[in-house]
């Protein structure tokens, strides 16, 4: 299955529907894009991020746009948000497992995990 990802907005206790999401991977000291993506109605990207015969060893980030996602979703924030882009650097030690990246996200506070 590859790299993965999924957004769950824990401020209302729903997927991130329409929120932006960058792959990069890091070459040297840079991270250069590889995909960007709107996510689903489920807050996940209708297809693996990277395929498993593509996935290589490396390092990686994911790049969310929270603080976009949230200026649509809650009217009252005060500028500038705490959070704005997250971002998740992570590394891929073995390219034939699967790689899921989740991110549990509010206008103050994320968390992440490797999932299955």
């Amino acid at each position: 299955m590859g790299l993965s990802t999924h957004v769950l907005d824990t401020m209302h206790g729903k997927p991130a529907v329409g929120m932006a999401v960058a792959l990069l991977k890091k070459q040297g000291d840079a991270y250069h894009l590889m995909k960007s993506l709107v996510l689903n109605a489920d807050g996940r990207a209708d297809s693996a991020l990277i395929e498993t015969q593509d996935l290589m060893v490396g390092h990686y980030r994911l790049s969310f746009s929270a603080g976009d996602y949230f200026r649509v979703k809650v009217k009252d924030l005060q500028e500038p948000l705490f959070l704005d882009v997250v971002h998740l650097d992570f590394g891929v030690s073995n390219p034939k497992e699967h790689y899921h990246v989740p991110l549990l996200v509010s206008p103050w506070s994320y968390s992440t995990y490797r999932g299955s």
